[in-house]
């Protein structure tokens, strides 16, 4: 494997995308605002429609799709009588709320010439959280898909605060397709995927992405978009989490009219990230993607190398510090000395008994329900 001057991996992309799309059979397909909506932000209907026969087309093929889109506040803003998206949240939340209906009365429009049925999915972070929740979601949405129709989801925006505010349905997609244990998720932007020295003459697209590093990051970080800079951010912190979970990833642009075909063809097309050969089962994918940490542990520098280089668990000689209120059975993060995070788990004991350093047991957090991210 050859190397460019930053550490960015140079692989010949064909061989590669053939060997990891060649047996897709559950995609997730994430449709961002930017490529169903028009320069005002209100619903492209030729758009959708093309969108719509993409999807379609691969149902045809037996393959069984879920929709992630946006665009519930656009399509609300022309019943309001909007010329620009509000800036306050309440009116954000009315139109996310009159707009939803007609979103998906849009998609059952254009599916029915296809003779497919959709289900809409209103999902907030709360329900994919609590276990019993999450356990119905999946089986819902496997029901859907057994039943060949297409769902919907979209995050319920008129009730979730959280992310409404800021921005994005990107992690959702990420957290719909480890539900459901895709094989592919694929995020339809406005650009042909990661694009490296973005707007500048030397710019190219990076085909193959194996590792997550710091010089990747900073691409998206770099670019000079207004649309692009948060919105590929966004997506590479949603590619962290399915190629943790063993899901590859293609980010490429919406607006070609055969992008999911050459994507699953294993043609030259956007950007894929390999995924981790490191699978995690249900209940670890839960753990690590699925909680809000309810507080942070920091870690000497021997007990991060013992944690990453094997299987076992975090003991208290090796904990620094504790932060934030949590009790026991919480999902809470393991950080270095730095306080980054680089592993997930369930503690074993509450933050008094830590921070007092006298649990009743020296570990912290069992091996079978620590996740290193």
């Amino acid at each position: 494997m050859a190397l460019d001057s930053r550490g960015l991996d140079l692989i010949h992309p064909l061989p590669v995308r053939s060997e990891y799309l060649k047996q897709i059979r559950r995609v997730v397909v994430k449709l961002g605002t930017g490529v169903i909506t028009d320069a005002q932000k209100l619903p492209d209907l030729a758009q959708m429609r093309q969108l719509v026969a993409q999807v379609a087309a691969l149902r045809r093929r037996g393959l069984e799709v879920v929709l992630v889109t946006s665009g519930a506040v656009g399509s609300g803003m022309g019943v309001l009588g909007l010329q620009a998206r509000p800036a306050d949240l309440p009116a954000q939340q009315a139109c996310a709320a009159v707009g939803q209906s007609r979103l998906m009365s849009t998609y059952e429009k254009l599916f029915k010439p296809h003779k497919l049925a959709v289900a809409q999915v209103l999902l907030t972070h709360e329900d994919l959280e609590a276990h019993d929740r999450h356990f119905n979601a999946r089986e819902t949405l496997s029901e859907l898909l057994k039943r060949g129709v297409v769902p919907i989801v979209n995050e319920n925006d008129a009730v979730s605060v959280t992310e409404l505010k800021f921005g994005d349905n990107d992690k959702l997609s990420a957290l719909v397709a480890t539900l459901l244990t895709a094989e592919l998720l694929v995020i339809l932007t406005t650009v042909d995927g990661v694009i490296d020295h973005f707007g500048e003459a030397d710019a190219r697209r990076l085909s193959i992405i194996e590792n997550i590093t710091s010089n990747v990051e900073s691409i998206a970080g770099g670019t000079a978009s207004a649309t692009a800079v948060g919105g590929m951010r966004t997506k590479i912190q949603a590619a962290r989490i399915v190629v943790r979970a063993g899901i590859p990833l293609a980010i490429a642009s919406g607006h070609k009219r055969r992008v999911l075909r050459d994507i699953l063809a294993g043609k030259d097309e956007g950007t894929l990230f390999l995924p981790d050969a490191r699978k995690l089962s249900s209940r670890r994918r839960w753990i690590a993607f699925f909680n809000r940490p309810q507080g942070k542990l920091r870690v000497d520098e021997g007990a991060q190398k013992a944690l990453t280089s094997q299987p076992c668990s975090l003991l208290l000689p090796g904990l620094q510090r504790c932060d934030g209120d949590f009790d026991k059975g919480d999902v809470v993060s393991v950080c270095n000395g730095r306080g980054k995070e680089f592993a997930r788990g369930v503690a074993r004991h509450d933050s008094a008994a830590l921070r007092a350093r006298n649990p009743s047991n020296p570990i912290v957090i069992h091996r079978d329900d620590l996740i290193v991210l």
